[in-house]
């Protein structure tokens, strides 16, 4: 990441996501929880699938995104 590369809170980061842990691919504010659309700051990002690589705002909405995976 370039430190003076800027973004505003309106961008939308790139995330990668690992076992209990995510890279920025690209820069950005948030990433939008994969179940309800809300945006989740990255500070704030506790939760998401590593085999969907999705991110979820909170315990429930990641319960249902993992719900939905099993019965695909």
């Amino acid at each position: 990441m370039n430190p003076f590369e800027s973004f505003g809170p309106k961008d939308e980061a790139v995330v990668e996501y690992d076992d209990g842990e995510f890279h920025i691919v690209k820069p950005g504010a948030h990433v939008i929880c994969a179940v309800t659309g809300v945006h989740i700051p990255l500070k704030a990002l506790r939760y998401w699938n590593v085999d969907k690589q999705e991110a979820y705002v909170d315990a429930a909405a990641a319960q249902k995104g993992f719900d939905l995976e099993r019965k695909s």
